[in-house]
Protein backbone atom coordinates (compact mmCIF):
# COMPACT_ATOMS: atom_id res chain seq x y z
CA UNK A 1 0.00 0.00 0.00
CA UNK A 2 1.33 3.40 -1.00
CA UNK A 3 1.34 6.24 1.54
CA UNK A 4 -1.08 9.00 0.59
CA UNK A 5 -1.13 12.54 1.95
CA UNK A 6 -2.43 16.00 1.06
CA UNK A 7 -0.38 17.94 -1.49
CA UNK A 8 1.52 21.10 -0.71
CA UNK A 9 1.17 24.16 -2.94
CA UNK A 10 4.82 23.76 -3.98
CA UNK A 11 4.06 20.28 -5.35
CA UNK A 12 1.25 21.30 -7.71
CA UNK A 13 3.46 22.38 -10.66
CA UNK A 14 5.20 18.98 -10.68
CA UNK A 15 1.85 17.21 -10.70
CA UNK A 16 1.11 18.65 -14.13
CA UNK A 17 4.04 16.57 -15.43
CA UNK A 18 2.56 13.47 -13.78
CA UNK A 19 -0.81 14.16 -15.41
CA UNK A 20 0.73 14.71 -18.85
CA UNK A 21 2.73 11.48 -18.59
CA UNK A 22 -0.32 9.52 -17.41
CA UNK A 23 -2.45 10.98 -20.23
CA UNK A 24 0.20 9.83 -22.71
CA UNK A 25 -0.62 6.20 -21.92
CA UNK A 26 -4.02 6.68 -23.58
CA UNK A 27 -2.26 6.78 -26.97
CA UNK A 28 -2.08 2.96 -26.65
CA UNK A 29 -5.86 2.88 -27.17
CA UNK A 30 -6.00 5.66 -29.77
CA UNK A 31 -6.93 8.52 -27.43
CA UNK A 32 -4.96 11.76 -27.65
CA UNK A 33 -6.12 14.65 -25.49
CA UNK A 34 -6.44 18.15 -26.93
CA UNK A 35 -3.72 20.63 -26.00
CA UNK A 36 -4.27 22.96 -23.08
CA UNK A 37 -3.73 23.20 -19.37
CA UNK A 38 -3.92 20.11 -17.19
CA UNK A 39 -6.73 19.62 -14.69
CA UNK A 40 -4.35 19.99 -11.76
CA UNK A 41 -3.05 23.29 -13.15
CA UNK A 42 -6.61 24.55 -13.44
CA UNK A 43 -7.42 23.52 -9.86
CA UNK A 44 -4.53 25.35 -8.24
CA UNK A 45 -5.71 24.31 -4.77
CA UNK A 46 -3.66 21.79 -2.77
CA UNK A 47 -6.64 21.25 -0.44
CA UNK A 48 -8.27 19.36 -3.35
CA UNK A 49 -5.29 17.12 -4.12
CA UNK A 50 -4.08 13.91 -2.47
CA UNK A 51 -0.63 12.67 -3.53
CA UNK A 52 1.34 9.43 -3.47
CA UNK A 53 5.12 9.50 -3.17
CA UNK A 54 7.70 12.07 -2.15
CA UNK A 55 8.23 13.67 -4.56
CA UNK A 56 4.74 12.78 -5.79
CA UNK A 57 4.38 10.35 -8.65
CA UNK A 58 0.60 10.12 -8.45
CA UNK A 59 -2.36 12.20 -7.37
CA UNK A 60 -6.11 12.30 -6.96
CA UNK A 61 -7.91 15.60 -7.36
CA UNK A 62 -11.35 15.97 -5.83
CA UNK A 63 -14.23 18.41 -5.67
CA UNK A 64 -17.88 18.43 -4.67
CA UNK A 65 -20.65 17.77 -7.20
CA UNK A 66 -24.32 17.57 -6.23
CA UNK A 67 -23.38 17.23 -2.56
CA UNK A 68 -21.04 14.28 -3.09
CA UNK A 69 -17.28 14.04 -3.42
CA UNK A 70 -16.32 13.86 -7.09
CA UNK A 71 -13.03 12.43 -8.31
CA UNK A 72 -11.95 14.99 -10.90
CA UNK A 73 -8.69 13.29 -11.82
CA UNK A 74 -6.63 10.27 -10.82
CA UNK A 75 -3.17 10.07 -12.37
CA UNK A 76 -0.09 7.96 -11.70
CA UNK A 77 3.14 8.44 -13.64
CA UNK A 78 3.55 5.39 -15.92
CA UNK A 79 7.01 4.70 -14.44
CA UNK A 80 5.24 3.98 -11.14
CA UNK A 81 2.13 2.30 -12.55
CA UNK A 82 0.64 -1.07 -11.71
CA UNK A 83 2.02 -1.08 -8.16
CA UNK A 84 -1.08 -0.11 -6.21
CA UNK A 85 -0.65 3.68 -6.03
CA UNK A 86 -3.88 4.33 -7.94
CA UNK A 87 -5.82 2.01 -5.66
CA UNK A 88 -4.31 3.64 -2.57
CA UNK A 89 -5.23 7.09 -3.86
CA UNK A 90 -8.77 5.96 -4.67
CA UNK A 91 -9.28 4.46 -1.22
CA UNK A 92 -7.94 7.66 0.39
CA UNK A 93 -10.49 9.66 -1.61
CA UNK A 94 -13.31 7.38 -0.42
CA UNK A 95 -12.11 7.56 3.20
CA UNK A 96 -11.96 11.36 2.99
CA UNK A 97 -15.45 11.50 1.45
CA UNK A 98 -16.86 9.34 4.23
CA UNK A 99 -15.15 11.48 6.89
CA UNK A 100 -16.68 14.60 5.28
CA UNK A 101 -20.17 13.10 5.42
CA UNK A 102 -20.57 12.25 1.74
CA UNK A 103 -22.74 9.26 0.89
CA UNK A 104 -20.90 8.53 -2.36
CA UNK A 105 -17.99 9.31 -4.65
CA UNK A 106 -18.73 10.02 -8.31
CA UNK A 107 -16.47 10.24 -11.36
CA UNK A 108 -16.52 10.32 -15.14
CA UNK A 109 -14.29 7.99 -17.12
CA UNK A 110 -13.81 6.15 -20.40
CA UNK A 111 -16.16 3.19 -20.62
CA UNK A 112 -13.95 0.78 -22.56
CA UNK A 113 -10.40 1.66 -21.49
CA UNK A 114 -9.21 -1.23 -19.25
CA UNK A 115 -7.63 1.05 -16.64
CA UNK A 116 -10.73 3.27 -16.51
CA UNK A 117 -14.34 2.06 -16.06
CA UNK A 118 -13.45 -1.66 -15.68
CA UNK A 119 -10.77 -0.77 -13.10
CA UNK A 120 -13.21 1.39 -11.11
CA UNK A 121 -15.90 -1.30 -11.33
CA UNK A 122 -13.54 -3.77 -9.65
CA UNK A 123 -13.24 -1.22 -6.83
CA UNK A 124 -16.94 -0.88 -6.12
CA UNK A 125 -18.05 1.77 -8.64
CA UNK A 126 -21.12 1.24 -10.82
CA UNK A 127 -22.29 3.07 -13.93
CA UNK A 128 -24.85 5.74 -13.08
CA UNK A 129 -27.68 6.24 -15.55
CA UNK A 130 -28.31 9.76 -16.82
CA UNK A 131 -31.63 9.84 -14.99
CA UNK A 132 -29.65 9.58 -11.72
CA UNK A 133 -27.37 12.56 -12.44
CA UNK A 134 -27.92 15.73 -10.48
CA UNK A 135 -27.79 19.13 -12.20
CA UNK A 136 -24.11 19.74 -11.37
CA UNK A 137 -23.08 16.32 -12.67
CA UNK A 138 -25.04 16.89 -15.90
CA UNK A 139 -23.31 20.27 -16.29
CA UNK A 140 -19.91 18.65 -15.68
CA UNK A 141 -20.51 16.04 -18.39
CA UNK A 142 -21.61 18.81 -20.80
CA UNK A 143 -18.47 20.79 -19.94
CA UNK A 144 -16.25 17.75 -20.65
CA UNK A 145 -17.90 17.37 -24.05
CA UNK A 146 -17.37 21.07 -24.82
CA UNK A 147 -13.68 20.78 -23.91
CA UNK A 148 -13.24 17.85 -26.31
CA UNK A 149 -12.50 15.23 -23.64
CA UNK A 150 -15.13 12.76 -24.89
CA UNK A 151 -12.73 11.14 -27.36
CA UNK A 152 -14.23 7.69 -26.76
CA UNK A 153 -17.44 6.55 -25.02
CA UNK A 154 -17.55 7.83 -21.43
CA UNK A 155 -19.64 6.93 -18.40
CA UNK A 156 -20.50 8.42 -15.05
CA UNK A 157 -19.80 6.09 -12.14
CA UNK A 158 -20.62 6.15 -8.43
CA UNK A 159 -19.47 4.25 -5.38
CA UNK A 160 -21.79 4.33 -2.41
CA UNK A 161 -19.93 4.65 0.87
Amino acid sequence: MTDVRWASAAELPGLAEVEIAADGVFAQVGITFPPGTTMVEEAGDPARVLVAGDPPFGFAMIGWVDGQVHLDQLAVHPAHGRRGAGGSLLEAVCEHALAEGAAAVTLTTFRDVPWNAPWYARRGFAVLGQEEWGPELAALVAHERERGIELAPRVVMRRLL
